[in-house]
């Protein structure tokens, strides 16, 4: 048979007052309402040795809240990477006393309606809605209907929802700011997208604003880029592909790559034309994916704050919680988060 549950009466008994009075100390409402600090310790002490526990359930039917809250990604649990977004969401929650509830919907529409359902029939106090890559997306039918944020993605249409995402504009100044910096002027080029904004794979945001930052900041320094290869997808083997083709009618001095796989495939390219990174050419990258640190030399590159963006969408959700504004035009903030830069062996001053 199970152990009984220990009641705030148990409490109260062992403490030697009401289960009003348990209650209120237990709630933290005891000084406003001048409990004695005497019969204060009587209760806490009860609770400790009984190791009460309150009734989630019944605190919830009398303050409005559940202390839950909802994650439901796309692949973002499965994903070794992008995993650690859900690592800070939970130390966050917990940090407050509130509990996660993870659903993912391997990218299927109606499995995503039928979890934001589910997580709304259990009344959790709030929602993050999260993507495994920064996109826009279009906000699902009922979201506004209780807290809410995007987490890794931007509305497609105009919406109330604030949104918490990598601020990939400053990460692409970083990357040209860190050859800027190593003295490289001429001969850098782009590997998976530009030259124009036009220039990029389908859907990729990421693409779009590493680029304008990238351009800012080379632009402000009187640089262009001296070439540009897009990649259809940012894997190694279309790195790969681009950074031959390059080679085979130029010799770069620097190539920035989109991303870490991209720049997995332009080593491999490097090599097999006998050019040493960073000796003839240096490399930078973007997202500080495992395989940075293990190819050789060590890649720097601008990571994503996965854990710092799961913490974050946290905070906004409960600031959205406490909220109350109900302008049903308000439009909902985006809150970037720095992507730090890690530098390794891959950038040398040019030859």
């Amino acid at each position: 048979m199970s152990p009984r549950r220990v009641t705030l009466a148990d409490v109260a008994k062992i403490a030697g007052v009401s289960p009003t009075t348990a209650s209120l100390v237990l709630s933290g409402r005891g000084r406003e309402l001048r409990i004695s600090h005497d019969v204060e310790q009587r209760v806490i002490k009860a609770a400790d040795e009984l190791q009460y526990r309150p009734n989630i359930v019944s605190v919830g039917l009398r303050t409005g809240t559940t202390r839950t809250i909802g994650f439901v990604s796309d692949t973002v649990a499965t994903s070794r990477l992008a995993g650690d977004m859900i690592k800070g969401a939970l130390e966050a929650a917990r940090e407050r006393g509130v509990m996660l509830f993870i659903g993912e919907t391997e990218g299927e529409s109606e499995l995503e309606r039928n979890l934001l359902q589910a997580m709304h029939d259990r009344q959790v106090d709030g929602i993050i809605l999260a993507s495994m890559f920064t996109r826009t997306i279009k906000v699902p039918k009922g979201m506004t209907a209780a807290p809410a944020v995007l987490l890794n993605a931007l509305p497609r249409q105009p919406s109330p929802l604030p949104s918490v995402v990598p601020d990939e504009i400053e990460a692409g100044r970083t990357a040209a700011r860190v050859l800027l910096d190593a003295g490289h002027r001429d001969g850098i080029h782009l590997i998976g997208a530009g030259p124009g904004t036009r220039n990029i794979p389908t859907g990729s945001v990421a693409a779009v604003e590493r680029l304008l930052g990238i351009r800012e900041e080379l632009g402000a320094a009187g640089v262009k880029p001296a070439g540009a290869r897009v990649c259809p997808d940012w894997l190694p083997e279309y790195g790969l592909d681009a950074t031959r083709a390059l080679l085979e009618t130029e010799r770069p001095r620097a190539l920035i790559c989109f991303n870490d796989r991209i720049a997995l495939g332009a080593y491999q390219a490097l090599d097999d034309f006998g050019l040493k990174v960073p000796a003839d050419v240096s490399v930078v990258s973007f997202d500080d994916h495992p395989i940075a640190a293990w190819m050789r030399p060590k890649l720097t590159t601008v990571a994503l704050p996965h854990y710092e963006l799961g913490r974050a969408a946290v905070d906004v959700l409960f600031a959205e919680m406490g909220r109350d504004d109900e302008d049903p035009g308000r439009e909902g903030e985006v809150r970037r988060i720095p992507m730090p830069v890690r530098l390794r062996e891959s950038v040398a001053p040019p030859a």
